[in-house]
C-alpha cells in the first residue's frame, strides 16, 4: 500500500470514527444545553445571565452569556480554551475551573454552539 492510499485510509477511518461519535451523542440525548446546565449553570445561571446559585458567593461575577456584545468579542477558540483549561488560560477569572477532565472536545464544542444560541439568537 503506497503512502497516498495509507493517508486516504487513515482519513476515511478518522471520518468514520467521528461520525459514529456524533451519532452516539445524538442518540444519547447529549446536547449543548444539557451539558451547559450540568457544568455551567451553577455559576452562569440556567439562562446564561450570570446569576447561578454559586454567583452570590464568589467575588468575581460570572460572565453573562446573554450579552451579545461581550460574547461576540470572543472567538470560538477563546471560548473553547476557557472551558477546557479554565478562565486563567484566557486571562479571565481563575475561579472559572478547567473542564478538560470532565468534557471531551466534542462536548465542549456542543457547549459553544449553545453559548452562541443564547447570546446571539435569544434562545435557551
Amino acid at each position: 500500500m503506497n503512502s497516498v492510499n495509507r493517508i486516504t485510509s487513515f482519513f476515511l477511518l478518522a471520518v468514520t470514527l467521528y461520525s459514529l461519535s456524533v451519532t452516539a451523542q445524538a442518540e444519547s440525548g447529549i446536547t449543548g444545553k444539557s451539558l451547559y446546565q450540568a457544568y455551567c449553570s451553577q455559576c452562569h445561571g440556567l439562562y446564561g445571565d450570570g446569576f447561578g446559585v454559586n454567583s452570590y458567593d464568589i467575588d468575581v461575577a460570572p460572565r453573562d452569556h446573554t450579552d451579545a456584545g461581550e460574547m461576540n468579542a470572543r472567538t470560538n477558540e477563546d471560548l473553547f480554551k476557557a472551558i477546557k483549561f479554565g478562565g486563567k488560560s484566557v486571562n479571565k477569572s481563575p475561579l472559572m475551573p478547567n473542564w478538560d477532565g470532565n468534557l471531551d472536545d466534542q462536548e465542549i464544542n456542543l457547549i459553544i454552539k449553545h453559548l452562541r444560541k443564547i447570546c446571539c439568537e435569544g434562545g435557551q
